[in-house]
């Protein structure tokens, strides 16, 4: 008998709970080895996330060398990373290939589709999940078991009682509840005895005490390009973020946003340092704000010498005070390690991804619940977190794939 007749000798239909990329994944998984399956989604449609994700440009995965890629998974790295040794950028490039979709890598070495549309690939992908018998239904939301353990869904015409051979969880984070992430799986879980940790926000914007008045009347909503940031003493990164009325976001901040949002969390703030012009050394800008100004003012002086005006001038007018303006040497270290405290994260709700959520050391390696045999979960409802960049997407393509083939093999076992 094949795995594939195995797998279908069952009365029931595998039971998914969310439709966006993990859950989406692991019914593609298990329709090709023939095994009904019903997909269940809160929302009126499936991949609403993922299709908000590409509204600026659908950035799937990202194509830097291995040992670069896995290190964005930080902490949990180990369990990535044989998750992407089996469905990482280049399988999932050839699986979007194989939907018709061609890719280009952009000069960042983010991956997009050549339209840099998610629409187009995701209804390509339900035409083919439906087409191989996958059923999707939407506004059904799991409301968790009942007595006898079958899935409650509350539907348009009430609530109904499904039971299912074996449930894949792939029900996301705690950010973006208007798409469908809002968490409310938790305590569904809590009460079921399952190791969680507490969702917080990834990906997230930070806030300041409070900017002066005449600072946010200028820049709020600006953004602050050619800067360099850094915590401690790891080397900077280059890139751009945006002042906000209540601090700072954007994809610098991102990318270092788990390393801030723990140093708050364990001292109450974090102090960044931002490097307005890492294009020059403190000694070579200390040699220019040196040069003799004459009648010019100082903002004056610092534009034309220093090429230094807008927002980012105002950063320093707004972060140093008059005693550092009037000495050179520190107004030179001032521009080139300005420190910005942040004090807290920005709501969970509008954080681009989430940390925190089914801990991995409550799964086996098929991604099954030790507490819950037969129940697997999925994608960004389990405790990791990466920057943006496609790596968030891609391991939930990853772990949704490895849901799907675990889901097989526990049905041949059974």
């Amino acid at each position: 008998m094949t795995d594939s007749a195995d797998a279908n000798a069952h009365s029931h239909p595998v039971a998914i709970i969310g439709g966006g990329p993990a859950g989406l994944m692991a019914a593609e998984v298990l329709a090709l080895a023939g095994v009904k399956v019903e997909l269940f989604d809160a929302m009126p449609s499936v991949g609403r996330k993922f299709l908000l994700a590409g509204v600026g440009g659908m950035n799937i995965t990202h194509s830097e060398p291995k040992q670069a890629f896995l290190s964005r998974y930080g902490t949990r790295r180990e369990q990535f990373e044989p998750l992407l040794a089996k469905f990482g950028t280049d399988r999932l490039c050839a699986w979007i290939h194989g939907l018709g979709i061609n890719t280009f890598v952009g000069s960042s070495g983010r991956v997009f589709p050549t339209d840099m549309k998610a629409a187009p690939l995701l209804r390509t992908w339900l035409k083919r999940l439906r087409e191989h018998g996958v059923t999707i239904h939407t506004r059904h939301r799991w409301l968790g078991w009942d007595a006898d353990g079958c899935l409650r869904i509350a539907t348009p015409e009430g609530e109904q009682a499904i039971r299912a051979d074996a449930v894949l969880l792939a029900l996301g984070g705690g950010s973006w509840a208007r798409l469908g992430s809002d968490g409310a799986w938790v305590p569904l879980l809590e009460q079921r005895g399952v190791q969680l940790a507490p969702l917080q926000p990834s990906n997230c914007g930070f806030e300041v005490v409070g900017w002066s008045p005449l600072f946010l009347e200028k820049f709020a909503g600006a953004p602050v390009k050619s800067t360099a940031i850094r915590l401690d003493q790891e080397p900077a990164r280059l890139g751009e973020f945006v002042v906000t009325a209540q601090g700072v976001e954007g994809s610098l901040i991102y990318a270092l946003s788990a390393r801030i949002r723990e140093r708050i969390n364990a001292e109450g703030a974090a102090t960044i340092l931002l490097d307005l012009l890492p294009q020059k050394t403190q000694q070579q800008v200390e040699a220019l704000l040196r040069k003799p100004r004459g009648s010019k003012s100082l903002s004056n002086h610092l534009r034309s010498q220093l090429g230094l005006e807008g927002v980012r001038a105002g950063l320093l007018r707004e972060l140093s005070d008059a005693v550092t303006f009037a000495n050179p040497a520190l107004l030179a270290a001032a521009i080139k390690a300005l420190p910005l405290t942040l004090v807290k994260t920005r709501p969970l709700d509008e954080a681009i991804s989430s940390a925190g959520g089914v801990s991995f050391e409550a799964l086996d390696q098929q991604l099954m619940l030790r507490q819950l045999p037969g129940v697997f979960c999925a994608g960004e409802m389990l405790d990791w977190e990466a920057p943006t960049g496609g790596y968030l997407l891609t391991a939930c393509f990853a772990s949704g794939r490895a849901a799907g083939l675990g889901i097989l093999k526990w049905l041949q076992q059974c």
